[in-house]
């Protein structure tokens, strides 16, 4: 085989599920191609990568880029520019837009919207409704679709399942794994009154832990009862964290950033309404609960749960403000922070973002640097110390809560099958996002 190549990176240590080393990686057709020391290998492009570390391309497996209907908060193009801007090579978005996208035909014209129009690759959920369980074999199986999701308590848009008949129904029905929002909408109903105006602090009074714990209970509870595969997102209470431990066989989980970093009451005194997400930002016992999940093992993936609002939504009165944050481009400077002060190892973190979420979701070609798997690269540079702000995020929201947060451990790099899409914070290729292909999905 001719040792010429269309890339090679050279020189930097390379983490992935043998270890880390220092390593080249050939890429040749969109595809890794060698893994080594690759000597006077020649190629069209060499990167000096001497003193960087590169990772499988993080994968975001939960972000909202609002399109279609929404683009005054989001749209496929801003919400991808954010993703490789941070270091994201895929992402999975969800199906909470203007219209639902709840049929076949919504999903084909939001792939047909994306294609070569984001600069990541993706996939999209099909929302699971009342109407459509009868469509859920053949809506799992479409091109792009990451499976169905459902919203079991009531966040951002119309996508709500709160009666056991039809939530059995549609556990019953699925065959990939499929993703819920779970909390408690009786709950919810009945605590609305907790709500104080003007004071996002009672966001986690009113959607307490309980809500979520219920709703948790039922769910897996239906996975056991059908043998069904289901994963449950944002993960906010050291309660369902317990419960997961011991229930994982049909269960995997996924936590947040947010959850990871931020802690009532301190959040809502500095940010007010700017932390306000569904399920909330709770209190440090909480935090410390999910961080025993990543330690243990019991957490499958982080994934950001991107939801961006225009700052003037944000800024209505609480709780007329709207819940959501921008997340997919901090995602990558914030867990390496978090690696950098100890609390999980760089392993581990591509455990979480790249090699769980491939296993759990049976993606073809992604989450590790091998040979034969898309050449999807993020390249970190360990020790850089900077600070996020405002003006770097590419959102169409153009805001985060972390602006003015230091961090140690930046993305200086982001290669989506063997292209340079970004490079020391500079977008450098036009947009070439496809569709990521799953084992389970179409031929």
């Amino acid at each position: 085989m001719s040792d010429t190549y269309d890339l090679i990176v050279k020189g930097a240590t390379v983490v992935n599920h043998d270890g880390e080393g220092v390593r080249d990686i050939a890429v040749r057709d969109g595809r890794i191609a060698a893994v080594g020391r690759l000597g006077a290998a020649r190629a069209a492009e060499i990167i000096d990568a001497k003193g960087l570390h590169v990772l499988p391309g993080v994968i975001d497996s939960q972000v909202h880029f609002r399109e279609p209907g929404l683009e005054q908060k989001e749209d496929l193009h801003t919400g991808s520019r954010a993703a490789v801007m941070g270091g994201v090579t895929a992402v999975f978005e969800m199906p909470n837009t203007k219209p639902l996208t709840t049929s076949a035909e919504a999903l084909a014209d939001k792939v047909a919207r994306a294609r070569n129009r984001m600069h990541c690759d993706f996939a999209f959920y099909v929302g699971g409704t009342r109407e459509n369980i009868d469509d859920i074999p053949a809506l799992e199986r479409l091109e792009a679709s990451a499976g169905i999701k459902v919203f079991m308590g009531a966040s951002t848009g119309d996508l709500l399942v709160e009666d056991e008949p039809s939530l059995d129904r549609i556990v019953g029905r699925i065959s990939r794994r499929a993703a819920f929002h779970s909390e408690d909408e009786a709950r919810l109903r009945a605590r609305a009154g907790l709500r104080e105006h003007g004071n996002p602090a009672t966001h986690p009074l009113w959607r307490d832990p309980e809500a979520a714990m219920i709703a948790t209970r039922r769910l897996v509870g239906l996975a056991e009862k059908h043998r069904r595969r289901i994963h449950v997102l944002h993960i906010s209470t050291a309660d369902e964290i317990a419960w997961l431990r011991d229930h994982k066989d049909w269960a995997t989980c996924e936590v947040t950033p947010h959850h990871l970093t931020l802690v009532a009451p301190d959040c809502y005194e500095r940010l007010g309404t700017f932390a306000q997400m569904n399920p909330p930002v709770r209190d440090e016992s909480h935090r410390r609960g999910i961080w025993a999940g990543i330690a243990d093992g019991t957490v499958d993936v982080i994934g950001s749960d991107h939801a961006p609002h225009t700052e003037e939504e944000k800024h209505h009165p609480y709780p007329e403000s709207h819940s959501g944050m921008t997340g997919v481009q901090t995602l990558v400077p914030l867990m390496l922070d978090h690696v950098n002060a100890g609390r999980l190892t760089l392993s581990r973190l591509v455990d979480l973002t790249s090699a769980g979420p491939q296993r759990i979701f049976s993606m073809q070609g992604k989450g590790r640097i091998a040979v034969g798997y898309d050449a999807d690269l993020t390249v970190v540079d360990l020790g850089r110390v900077e600070t996020i702000t405002n003006a770097w995020i590419q959102s169409r929201s153009r805001w985060t809560p972390y602006d003015g947060v230091r961090v140690k451990g930046w993305p200086v790099g982001t290669f989506v099958r063997g292209r340079r899409v970004m490079w020391q914070g500079e977008i450098e290729a036009s947009a070439g996002g496809a569709p990521v292909r799953f084992l389970e999905g179409a031929p």
